[in-house]
């Protein structure tokens, strides 16, 4: 009789470690659940371009050159009008307004109409491209707060009236770049242009440079 008792024992025993066990599966799947649920359903992650000596990257966190490009790329674009500035530049304002801040957006604006007024866009062609040699370091992208960089560019601006040359100048830009995370479908940089930390100034090129 002690032996069936003993067998019983060994049964319940048994039953008990298996519900323990069972119990413990229950709460890690409770909290691997809970992971997921808070865990984001996008992450966008900034990868520089030269990896040659390797790069730690942290989520929706921007490096350097990534900021740059960024600042490049809108800012030349902002500078195309390939036809008629009257027509091109105010379409080109609201084909970036996803990358502008509003107020940046604004000064835009007011830019258009007074240059309109004046009668300095019609017929006018623009363009802008980054001066060789005058590409990304460092030294040209600079945190002023957090999630607020200065980008330094220096491109070769140049206009033309009806195929005639009006305008051809060397400036340095000292752009404002802003983190602008509020619509991932129109904005996946999460970057905005938010103007100028100063004001641009033409600078001279060596002789060899030009």
């Amino acid at each position: 009789m002690s032996r069936y008792r003993h067998v019983l024992e060994n049964a319940y025993s048994n039953v008990r470690t298996l519900w323990c066990v069972l119990g413990l599966q229950a709460l890690v799947m409770l909290a691997l659940v809970i992971g997921l649920a808070r865990a984001p359903s996008a992450m966008t992650v900034h990868i520089p371009p030269d990896l040659k000596n390797g790069a730690t990257v942290q989520a929706n966190e921007p490096a350097s050159a990534n900021v740059y490009a960024f600042a490049v790329y809108i800012f030349q674009q902002l500078n195309r009008w390939p036809s008629d500035g009257s027509i091109d530049f105010g379409e080109t304002i609201y084909a970036l307004a996803a990358y502008l801040t509003p107020s940046y957006r604004a000064v835009l604006i007011a830019e258009l109409e007074a240059k309109a007024r004046r009668g300095e866009l019609a017929g006018r062609e623009r363009g802008a491209q980054e001066l060789p040699g005058h590409g990304f370091n460092e030294q040209r992208v600079s945190v002023l707060e957090e999630g607020v960089w200065e980008v330094v560019v220096d491109m070769e601006l140049s206009e033309s009236v009806k195929g005639m040359a009006v305008k051809r100048k060397t400036i340095r830009y000292p752009l404002r770049v802003v983190r602008y995370d509020v619509d991932r479908e129109a904005n996946p940089w999460g970057l905005a242009l938010d103007g100028f930390t100063t004001g641009p100034a033409t600078i001279e090129l060596d002789a060899d440079e030009g």
